[in-house]
């Protein structure tokens, strides 16, 4: 696929982004729907999607997939944590919670709102069953490593984190394909699964849109050139030629390459300011890296994907 293919696949997702800005900034959307909206994505849309996808699948008959999957999305994220840990002096960023921040925000790529539609579009339903099973490995990551990086103490409670709706959703569609489900469970218990699953997608990136307009007005550009720059140059240049070698060598299926091709364009996830906010990290540095990054992403992530189709072999 040429540059501007990529780019009309990659177009939509951030157009959706952009609606979700636009309705908030009009008031189509207010904020006190977001927390019912968020419940009803994480906790119906997304596990339907998971069930839909991972049932009957044949990525789930090979063990690599199954094992594998989830430990390069751990790695892969403790390598942009570890990496860019050890950047931020480098940068300036010496003081502890600016570099805890910085480390945690550039190190998390977006696994979720930005990756699966893309993986949807530009792969097959193997490769997105083999995203929800890497993505258990990024969300452990996240809430231990991540944890412990943002806040410098150990995490209360991390395996209830871990265990999110998602995640148990995942666990529960892959018992119930082994199990045999999509043969016995009557054709429109899955017609209503698959219906209530294909909303999961334009709903997040609506809910993402209407974040990013509601922290947009508390953004702060002190420092913004350091800690900006630095986090596109790790996030969107050297993290994803680290994660790309990986892809190269590890002894993945071609459905967990493509996973992590497609992971190593992605910027900056969303969820760090979230969590820079509540556990004592610098949430207006994690705004500002998060817009960059995505900002920049809408031309180096079609950049990166084809680099990577050639690189790793791809069509």
């Amino acid at each position: 696929m040429d540059f501007f293919s990529l780019l009309a696949a990659v177009a939509p997702v951030f157009l959706i982004v952009g609606a979700g800005f636009g309705i908030r900034r009009v008031e189509w959307l207010s904020a006190e729907a977001d927390t019912s909206l968020l419940r009803i994505v994480v906790n119906l849309l997304f596990p339907c999607l998971i069930l839909d996808t991972i049932l009957g699948n044949e990525a789930m008959r090979q063990a690599g997939n199954l094992v594998l999957a989830p430990a390069v999305g751990f790695g892969t994220v403790a390598m942009g944590f570890g990496v860019s840990w050890l950047a931020a002096p480098l940068l300036g960023l010496r003081d502890e919670r600016a570099r805890r921040t910085f480390a945690f925000t550039t190190g998390l790529y977006n696994y979720g709102y930005i990756a699966l539609p893309l993986v949807q579009k530009l792969f097959d339903q193997r490769t997105t069953a083999v995203l929800f099973l890497h993505n258990v490995g990024v969300e452990t990551a996240m809430w231990t490593l991540g944890l412990l990086l943002i806040s410098g103490r150990s995490p209360e409670h991390p395996l209830r984190r871990i265990l999110n709706v998602p995640v148990l959703a995942i666990g529960a569609a892959v018992a119930l394909h082994f199990a045999g489900g999509r043969d016995w469970l009557p054709a429109w218990v899955l017609s209503a699964v698959h219906s209530v699953g294909a909303a999961a997608i334009p709903m997040g990136l609506i809910l993402t849109g209407a974040t990013f307009c509601d922290q947009a007005q508390h953004i702060s550009m002190r420092g913004a050139v350091r800690d900006s720059l630095g986090a596109c140059l790790l996030r969107l240049g050297v993290l994803p030629l680290l994660m790309l070698t990986a892809a190269k060598f590890l002894p993945c299926t071609d459905q967990l390459r493509h996973v992590m091709l497609i992971q190593a364009a992605m910027p900056c996830a969303v969820i760090p300011v979230i969590i820079a906010k509540h556990y004592g990290g610098d949430p207006a540095m994690a705004l500002r890296i998060i817009l960059c990054t995505s900002i920049a992403g809408l031309l180096t992530i079609p950049w990166w994907i084809q680099f990577g189709l050639a690189w790793l072999g791809g069509n």
